[in-house]
């Protein structure tokens, strides 16, 4: 064989290794929205079946789908763990602050499980149901849509503590909640496009009985209202609930912007984004166009889904049930 062919073999087999080498790190990442589609081509619309079914039962519902998510991925990336019941072994996150008595929506997502299950039996995981759940929540409810990255495996333990320290609480000030973001890889536009999520959903009285009795940054006739339900004192009334967007509740839209710049923002930490602190002009834009809300609120959502999936054989599993490991 000439030097010139023998140059020429070794340059091939080079590439193709390479090609080896790449195609074998890039699959560690979440795939396009296709990652199911030989292996459960009816995922979808199976979903969507169950949470528009879900949502036309309990309008409510959708903004809870969305919060599972949330907090499924603040807490040690979105890999499911939000979901996982109690064991002998460990204390999960449900009964962490930031979900004890008002994470909701197990069920729903159980039974959407279950579907998935029906159709392609240990393909899907429980944190990709979540995202595209989450997804299919705010597109039902007249927001945005996104194609949603998938490829992420299940968790197969968590912890309270892991919650308990992940989770942006309603008392954060700004900079507790720009920090928080921040060092997850978002940004301090995207706490405040993701922040827009309150546009629907319910709020218990005990997460914003401080906002509207020892706070000056409020609307007063706002507060006189929020008052007549919730009582200031401690174990009264603590789960009446409150419209965290005053005027659409029940819809995906920017007023919750418009909420904020009238200082009737429900919590502590919704107000904090219109204070006359550092991301003010970012609720102010939203507020101005509820297209760049749109637009700017899919992409944050794909980013914080590419907070530390598990991908890859090794990492996690598939759960059969999403409240416990295999």
């Amino acid at each position: 064989m000439s030097s010139i062919a023998s140059t020429s073999l070794f340059m091939a087999i080079l590439s193709l290794a390479l090609l080896v080498l790449f195609t074998g790190s890039t699959s560690a990442q979440l795939s396009s929205p296709d990652f199911y589609s030989k292996s459960c081509p009816n995922l979808f619309p199976t979903v969507k079946s169950k949470v528009q079914s879900a949502i036309a039962t309990e309008t409510r519902m959708g903004a809870s789908l969305l919060r599972l998510f949330f907090h499924d991925c603040f807490v040690n990336g979105c890999d499911g763990s939000v979901l996982l019941d109690d064991t002998s072994n460990f204390v999960g996150e449900k009964s962490a602050n930031a979900n004890r008595n008002s994470a909701r929506g197990f069920d729903v997502v159980d039974d959407i499980k279950s579907a998935v299950e029906s159709v392609c039996p240990g393909v899907v995981s429980c944190a990709d149901i979540l995202a595209i759940t989450a997804r299919d929540s705010v597109t039902i409810l007249g927001g945005p849509s996104w194609d949603v990255k998938l490829g992420r495996r299940d968790a197969k333990t968590t912890s309270k503590a892991a919650a308990d320290n992940g989770i942006p609480q309603q008392s954060f000030n700004l900079s507790s909640l720009l920090s928080r973001f921040n060092a997850l890889g978002l940004s301090n536009t995207d706490l405040v496009v993701l922040s827009g999520a309150h546009t629907i959903g319910l709020a218990r009285c005990t997460s914003f009985r401080p906002h509207i009795y020892n706070e000056s940054n409020i609307d007063s006739s706002f507060a006189r209202t929020r008052q007549s339900n919730c009582p200031s004192t401690n174990g009264t009334g603590d789960n009446n609930l409150a419209p965290l967007d005053l005027q659409t509740p029940t819809a995906f839209d920017n007023k919750y912007f418009q909420n904020l710049v009238q200082k009737k923002g429900l919590l502590h930490s919704d107000q904090e984004l219109f204070n006359n602190g550092s991301v003010d002009s970012i609720v102010q834009s939203y507020l101005n166009s509820q297209t760049s809300f749109f637009s700017d609120f899919a992409s944050a959502m794909v980013k914080m889904g590419d907070i530390s999936p598990l991908t890859g054989s090794s990492n996690g599993e598939i759960r059969k049930n999403c409240r416990r490991a295999n």
